[in-house]
């Protein structure tokens, strides 16, 4: 591991770069800015404080530039964008939680629509700008149970507020695309290319959201008790961190570049095996960590897709992007992250990207050849 040169992934492109993560207090936003850390990037952080205690962003304990904003705030906002002057930005602040958008849909959409239509009004007037990632997710997509995966020309939708504020901040990202950032006109009225990034359900270290499955296994095993499965037929497609992270961070490398034609959406799901249901995961889990439990809830709770699954093959086949881990590794790194915090207090973040990247290089992903 140690003979690994970081800053050369992704051709170097982003060693000495001004990076701008929004939400990096968050889980994805900690693991991105960690890692752009470690290639050399100049980060800086826009986010509400961090969600929880413990959360992977205090755990990581290394210095950046952090601005704790509420990126509702359009002037506040406007401010901090100008004095950092990223050439790109990864905008992922959001209100992530499905559950939690039927409880507070104003919230919901004002920071998941609003949000990121101040993110993008601001970067109208920097100078230093090249590129702009907009995350999203996997639910943008109008649900129709489908047993195959939904490609990028797929509809937006969304039956709750969460998936439909998703399929919003998709539709304002192109509307502002189309307008501001068009393509056609790149290198003549403007200098800035936008692609927005959609991943499936991820999981890793690090993560103690409410109501996501993992965090709840990790939560219930800690207190010695079982966790319950409220969607245990629920189908997903379960991916490590880093994987749609390599996705983001290829899709940006390709912007930055000057690429206009990789300025559109994208989707960065996992292989077809690891479509899998709860219960599958849990048992899965279970292989890593003896102590965890579980039990069936028999209650009613509020619509989740049952089905959802995402078609990657036009990353795989124009980024050359590809998954790493399979299922197994995927829950294996996972549930070890935790079980070596709990037990023996250490922090496995630098260890598990390490294997990540060693494991890309091992099959030879264009990312990660140096």
């Amino acid at each position: 591991m140690e003979n690994l040169d970081l800053e050369k992934l992704f051709g170097g492109t982003y060693k000495g770069r001004r990076v701008l993560i929004t939400g990096h207090t968050g889980f994805k936003g900690s693991w991105l800015i960690y890692w752009l850390s470690k290639m050399g990037a100049a980060v800086f952080g826009l986010a509400l404080e961090p969600p929880t205690n413990p959360n992977h962003f205090d755990l990581l304990n290394f210095v950046y530039k952090s601005y704790i904003q509420d990126i509702n705030d359009k002037d506040s906002v406007q401010i901090i964008l100008k004095e950092i002057n990223p050439e790109i930005i990864f905008h992922l602040a959001a209100q992530p939680l499905v559950r939690l958008s039927y409880e507070e849909p104003y919230q919901t959409y004002l920071t998941n629509v609003m949000g990121t239509v101040n993110i993008l009004e601001a970067s109208k007037s920097l100078n230093n700008l090249k590129a702009i990632v907009v995350v999203t997710s996997d639910k943008c997509y109008e649900n129709k149970e489908w047993v195959w995966g939904y490609r990028e020309n797929e509809a937006m939708g969304g039956k709750d507020p969460y998936s439909s504020s998703k399929g919003c901040a998709e539709l304002v990202t192109a509307a502002y695309r189309h307008s501001y950032f068009n393509p056609g006109s790149y290198g003549k009225d403007h200098q800035v290319l936008i692609a927005s990034a959609r991943a499936g359900n991820v999981i890793g270290g690090g993560d103690w959201a409410a109501d996501r499955i993992v965090p709840d296994i990790i939560k219930a095993t800690k207190e010695n008790k079982e966790v319950i499965l409220r969607y245990p037929g629920a189908t997903r497609p379960w991916q490590h961190v880093l994987e749609p992270l390599s996705g983001y961070l290829a899709l940006g490398c390709r912007l930055l570049e000057g690429k206009k034609e990789f300025a559109e959406g994208w989707n960065f799901g996992p292989n077809f095996e690891n479509n899998v249901t709860v219960l599958e995961l849990v048992k899965e889990a279970q292989k890593s960590w003896d102590k965890i439990k579980y039990d069936l809830d028999k209650n009613q709770h509020p619509h989740e897709a049952g089905y959802l699954m995402l078609d990657s093959s036009k990353a795989t086949k124009l980024l050359q992007w590809e998954p790493v881990w399979n299922f197994v590794r995927t829950v294996e790194h996972t549930i070890t992250w935790y079980k070596e915090f709990y037990e023996k207090g250490s922090v496995k973040t630098d260890n598990t990207l390490m294997n990540y990247i060693i494991d890309a290089q091992s099959k030879s992903i264009q990312w990660c050849l140096q």
